[in-house]
């Protein structure tokens, strides 16, 4: 009895987190301006459905111009993210570091800390040395938000790193980068990658941080959304919504084969 009980339970909390964003996708397709079902829609009347909010959101430049913002920062930010988070997993993975609890501690910070405290105190700072307001500046910001997500998986791959191969390859001759990229990078590649997948969700549905950090030209597609929401209430932000559905379910399911291709290279299930 426990068992389908738990089993109810599952598909209950499941439906909770799901449903409000199972509403927006029809409603996505509203022939009218409305952000609720119309009567055509409730009766699954062909006329009650339209691509109108789409076609708008792709050939309106007020939704292009944010589209295209948001393309060139996340995957800049998801970069540097990765490079920085990276490294900062591989110098933690050594037994001579000090304090590495306190270290880790302040590098996911970022993860603790409210956003909106984050955002201020990054506005402060980069405001003082000239990047508040620039692209840099936004790319520098959401790679701080990213890197603590490459640190965590990278770390998580590196708890079953078997260090005798990097003392083996040093053995051989090969220097600290060639062993780090022939022997260590292969075997550490999943985490990267799943990190990398983390940062740039995280960066391409950033909507707090590049309010304080962007100016005009920043302005990306989750700031244009917030804004819509506030000032003109456009439907199209139904559609842009689902894109960002689409996008972040086409990240999940790269991870999930990700994972699962990590655990048969390590033989934790079959092939």
């Amino acid at each position: 009895m426990w068992h389908y009980a738990f089993r109810v339970i599952c598909g209950l909390i499941f439906f909770y987190l799901i449903a409000p964003i199972l509403v927006i996708i029809p409603l996505s397709f509203n022939a009218q301006d409305f952000f609720t079902f119309t009567p055509e829609m409730l009766h699954l009347d062909p006329a009650g459905y339209s691509l109108k909010h789409y076609h708008d959101f792709f050939n309106n430049i007020d939704w292009q111009l944010p589209l295209w913002n948001s393309l060139k920062i996340a995957p800049m930010a998801t970069l540097i993210a990765v490079a920085l988070g990276t490294l900062a997993a591989v110098g933690l993975s050594q037994s001579h570091v000090p304090f590495k609890g306190a270290i880790m501690a302040i590098l996911i910070s970022p993860m603790i800390v409210p956003l909106i405290i984050s955002a201020a105190g990054m506005y402060f700072f980069y405001s003082r040395i000239g990047l508040q307001g620039t692209y840099w500046g936004v790319v520098l910001a959401h790679a701080a938000l990213g890197i603590p997500f490459v640190i965590i998986t990278v770390t998580a791959t590196l708890v079953g790193f078997d260090k005798s191969l990097t003392r083996a390859a040093s053995s051989l001759g090969a220097g600290p980068l060639r062993t780090f990229w022939k022997v260590q990078m292969p075997l550490i590649l999943p985490g990267v990658v799943s990190g990398a997948l983390f940062a740039f969700i995280t960066s391409f549905d950033e909507v707090v941080v590049v309010l304080f950090m962007g100016a005009a030209g920043q302005k990306t597609l989750p700031w244009q959304m917030f804004t819509g929401l506030r000032e003109q209430i456009s439907p199209t932000i139904l559609a842009a919504a689902v894109v960002l559905i689409a996008v972040s379910i086409f990240m999940l399911a790269a991870l999930e084969m990700i994972r699962r291709r990590n655990e048969r290279l390590r033989g934790l299930t079959p092939a």
